[in-house]
């Protein structure tokens, strides 16, 4: 039978583990509004991008508006009574040069004008706080960046302990793996982690820069973090994305997934042995370790150098006459 074989070799190989990832934002801002009220308007979506300053929110601003309008109206009065005043003291102060009023009319019309002064400006003061505080119902983005999740509705009654969005700079993200315990000791910075996406193809890869010095008790994991030096493109804040961390990358020996039978819960391949003028199928027990691509990492049962058979494997059997191609 004919079949195809492959040769042996020591070669570098990476040691890795498979975990999910999640990619959160080095430079994350919480937006809380700093009144209560009813949302008028959302005028941004999650995902849009934004410049500080740009209004993210409308509340209902009526109540506020109103005081601000009762706070402009009284101002008008204050100063009229200041005018007022003004022309009291004027008019007495002439009156007692001439003698016509007493020295005490002339003091009651100088309080008079200063106390229409302080209310003047007491009601100037609380203009400008109204006005202020007016503002802050169009809440706005105090950076630049990426909005995230958006939960809040139109309709919906906020304060100022609600948390309207996030807004995250993608120019800094790191990826957060839970590692469990039994590979803890193995953590260090510098580790390789690389990212994949749906059909395990590498999109990114980038060292270990954090290990947690205490494990999770609630998942009995140590966190690590990888700084990533870009932003792959079908990257997101806050996804989940598989990870794959790299022990080590020391030499060893794989065989193709296809070469390898399992028969009783044990791995064999099948080796061309040569024998008088030709080969014969040897089937051979191994010990395998995790899968890296299509191949098996060998951890006992072959030396580098053997000839394992890679195709027609199902049609073997030990003994075999083979006939490699």
């Amino acid at each position: 039978m004919e079949v195809k074989t492959a040769v042996l070799e020591m070669r570098p190989t990476p040691q890795s583990s498979e975990y999910v990832a999640t990619i959160r934002s080095l430079r994350s801002t919480t937006v809380q509004p700093q009144v209560e009220g009813i949302v008028r308007q959302v005028l941004v979506r999650a995902g849009d991008r934004v410049r500080p300053g740009q209004p993210l929110i409308q509340i209902d601003p009526d109540k506020q508006q109103a005081t601000v309008t009762t706070a402009e109206s009284q101002r008008a009065s204050r100063e009229a009574d200041l005018a007022y005043a003004r022309q009291q003291l004027a008019r007495l102060q002439k009156l007692y040069e001439a003698g016509a009023v007493s020295r005490a009319e002339l003091e009651q019309a100088e309080t008079a004008q200063t106390t229409a002064e302080a209310l003047l400006a007491a009601t100037q003061s609380q203009i400008r706080e109204s006005q202020v505080e007016l503002q802050y119902y169009r809440v706005t983005a105090p950076t630049a960046g990426i909005v995230g999740d958006l939960p809040i509705r139109q309709g919906d009654r906020v304060t100022p302990s609600t948390v309207i969005t996030t807004i995250d700079q993608p120019e800094g993200l790191e990826a957060y793996i839970n590692v469990p315990l039994e590979h803890a000791m193995d953590l260090r910075p510098g580790l390789i982690v690389e990212l994949l996406d749906g059909q395990g193809d590498v999109i990114a890869s980038n060292p270990i820069t954090f290990v947690a010095s205490r494990a999770d008790d609630a998942t009995q994991s140590v966190l690590v973090k990888a700084t990533l030096r870009g932003m792959p493109p079908s990257i997101r804040i806050m996804q989940y994305v598989r990870a794959r961390i790299v022990w080590s990358n020391e030499p060893a020996l794989s065989v193709p997934i296809v070469a390898v039978s399992r028969v009783a819960g044990q791995h064999f391949v099948y080796l061309a042995e040569p024998r008088d003028q030709g080969f014969v199928a040897r089937q051979t027990p191994v010990t395998l370790g995790a899968v890296l691509g299509d191949s098996y990492i060998v951890r006992a049962g072959l030396e580098p150098g053997a000839r394992i058979i890679v195709s027609n494997v199902q049609k073997l059997g030990d003994g075999a006459p083979v006939k490699p191609s």
